[in-house]
């Protein structure tokens, strides 16, 4: 592999019409080698270029990147002067556009590792971490962590780092450092879930994808801080067929001939389809489910047989056959792949709390907008007919206004009793985002604000065993996370199964 400079990073931007102009760039500093780039002072590692981006930059940032060894930075022309008085003599390169150029130069310095890893792509509104997690099993074998990077919403693992994730796709200097380490491991996969954000904003530039399989399209995430509409957001998703060999599409989404017709830049497009649909290359027919499992025939190209899932939902059968689909490009082996379906769990998704004959039971999941909870709850109805719903739910401070409305109205037509609470207020009052919610709920439906969430969850177990007959309580939208968005900070919480354990354990 070649060295990568300084210079070669410049005259990279130059090529591609990004480069405003540099600073202290001499034939002696250009030649400096780069291994690497970052844009978190707290991992910048010697030998590596500095990305000076975001509002809530500081120019103590760059200091301390360039104390731990850092040999240049990157910074857009409105930082130039500033930063050139905080590190005189430092090599600077200065971009046209700030986040083109720091993907582009977050590949080359870490020395495009795409190219020895093979990475799976996953978009869509509703699935894209189950799939994730059921892809991991299937690849990894009996051998969890052996085969496979994973970074999505819930978790990030690498070979060499493993964290709660932050972002369901990070910043591209990160974002190259984790493929890098996944080469560095030795691991052949990497799994990601691609953001319609990553995908607007260019964090995923340059990536080359073995696959990318897009799941589903709704209304989600249109808010002034994210997609001004549907059509930006749906145009963003579609952009991740332009840097994939192959496509896998489910044949069961909205808009599947704008779908289909961006999915045919690829060179092959892999079908799959709950529903059996015309034209599936992958689909399931004998669909069937009992308590905490799904069961069905999956058929292929290359083989058919019985599949079980360790997930309720069927729903999950879609997820399944977008694994199945994407395996089958990949030349996973049936066995392999039947094995890992039957094992597969993703933490806080349709996490079943309870066992047979109990007359209350939980399902913890990450349902969170319009489409996930129109097959959350189409779900549940049909697998435990007859049952109370008393749901958990709230929505998140700040974006994806929508919700507030969309959620509450989509609820309503499953559940007998809604609990609206915390979920990520950001820097809006909980008390008035559940009253938006409130506000938009169907005349004549039961409801109640809880503003604190492990008093909701405890509120929930309470009505349902105090109730008649069976129920279900539903705790969405957190699944199993640990940490709560407040203000500017992730302020450590209890998961929604832990809190509600300790309720079961108070009310039964």
């Amino acid at each position: 592999m070649d060295t990568t400079t300084l210079a070669s990073l410049a005259e990279l931007l130059r090529a591609q019409g990004l480069l405003a102009g540099t600073s202290n760039l001499t034939a002696e500093t250009g030649a400096t080698p780069v291994t690497g780039a970052d844009c978190d002072s707290r991992v910048a590692c010697a030998g590596h270029v500095f990305v000076c981006k975001g509002a809530a930059f500081r120019p103590a940032y760059l200091t301390s990147a360039l104390a731990a060894g850092a040999v240049a930075y990157l910074c857009d022309e409105g930082r130039a002067a500033e930063l050139a008085e905080t590190a005189p003599g430092v090599p600077a390169l200065v971009a046209t556009d700030l986040r083109r150029a720091m993907a582009l130069v977050s590949a080359e310095a870490w020395g495009h590792p795409d190219h020895d890893v093979r990475v799976a792509g996953i978009t869509g509104t509703k699935g894209k971490s189950t799939v994730s997690y059921m892809l991991c099993a299937a690849l990894d074998g009996d051998e969890p962590g052996s085969a496979t990077g994973v970074i999505g919403s819930i978790e990030t693992y690498d070979g060499m780092e493993r964290f709660e994730s932050h972002n369901t796709t990070p910043e591209s200097p990160d974002l190259w450092r984790h493929i890098a380490h996944v080469r560095e491991a030795g691991l052949p996969f990497l799994d990601m879930e691609v953001s319609s954000q990553a995908l607007k904003y260019d964090r995923v530039m340059g990536l080359s994808l073995e696959v990318a399989c897009f799941l589903n399209i709704g209304r989600d995430h249109i808010s002034p801080v994210e997609h001004p509409s549907f059509e930006d957001y749906f145009e963003s998703k579609l952009r991740i067929f332009d840097q994939a060999r192959v496509a896998v599409v489910n044949l069961d989404s909205d808009h599947l001939d704008e779908i289909l017709a961006r999915a045919a830049r690829c060179e092959r497009v892999l079908r799959f389809s709950a529903s059996g649909a015309e034209g599936a290359d992958v689909w399931a027919s004998d669909v069937r489910s009992d308590f905490g499992h799904v069961s069905f025939t999956a058929h292929t190209p290359s083989w058919e047989g019985e599949v079980t899932l360790a997930m309720p939902g069927l729903f999950n059968v879609d997820n399944a056959l977008a694994t199945i689909a994407i395996c089958e490009v990949l030349g996973v082996d049936a066995a392999q792949v039947r094995a890992g379906l039957a094992r597969a769990t993703a933490p806080g998704r349709m996490e079943l709390i309870g066992k047979p004959g109990d007359r209350v039971v939980a399902l913890v999941d990450y349902a969170h907008n319009k489409l996930s909870y129109q097959r959350f709850f189409s779900s549940v109805s049909k697998e435990f007919p007859g049952a109370r719903l008393i749901v958990v739910m709230g929505a998140p401070g700040g974006k994806a206004y929508e919700r507030r409305t969309e959620l509450p109205q989509e609820a309503a037509k499953w559940a007998d009793h809604l609990i609206y609470t915390e979920e990520d207020p950001a820097h809006e009052p909980v008390a008035e985002i559940c009253a938006q919610m409130a506000a938009a709920t169907p005349e004549g439906t039961s409801y109640e604000v809880i503003c604190d969430r492990e008093e909701a969850i405890h509120r929930a177990a309470q009505l349902a065993f105090e109730g008649e007959g069976p129920a279900v309580v539903c705790l969405l939208a957190k699944g199993d996370e640990t940490r709560q968005h407040v203000g500017d900070d992730f302020v450590p919480c209890r998961t929604d199964g832990e809190v509600l354990r300790e309720a079961v354990e108070k009310y039964r």
